[in-house]
């Protein structure tokens, strides 16, 4: 999908299902400062002209300040400062964007403006082959799940 086409999505999505209002400018900028890399271009342009959050599979994706909140997470910079992984071991700029649950993460690249997905499973990660647009169109189509995301670890 390109970005126009997730955008349309998303604004159909957050029609139908009532997310918050976009997020503000200020608080982009503040979530990009405490993580220290640029959000992806697609990542920031729907924060900004269509939901802070909420869209994605499930409850949808953490918001920057002000916007969906996930669980005990309230926003993205928060959950990159605080994060699920205490090892350590999630590289500088992966960015976890969604908890599946039982352990199990989606991340966002910010290192590159694509936004290449990670999955996180109980302090482990890899680079589940997609940007952040096919990621955001598979969740929001239902043709990616939790079950497809374990099965795409790789064998150690």
């Amino acid at each position: 999908m390109t970005d126009d086409e997730v955008v349309a999505v998303v604004r159909g999505f957050a029609g139908a299902r009532g997310l918050p209002l976009p997020a503000t400018p200020v608080a982009v900028e503040e979530a990009e400062s405490v993580i220290g890399f640029p959000l992806p271009p697609l990542l920031r342009r729907l924060y900004l002209e269509v939901a802070n959050g909420g869209f994605g599979p499930g409850e949808g994706i953490l918001g920057v300040r002000g916007g969906a909140s996930q669980g005990d997470w309230s926003e993205l910079a928060e959950i990159y400062r605080d994060g699920p992984d205490p090892s350590g071991r999630i590289p500088a700029g992966v960015v976890p964007v969604y908890d599946w649950g039982c352990t199990v993460w989606s991340l966002a690249d910010f290192r590159d403006p694509a936004g290449p997905m990670w999955c996180n499973h109980e302090g482990e990660q890899w680079r589940q082959g997609m940007t952040l647009a096919d990621w955001l169109g598979a969740t929001m189509s239902g043709s990616m799940t939790v079950d497809e995301l374990l099965g795409s670890q790789p064998s150690p």
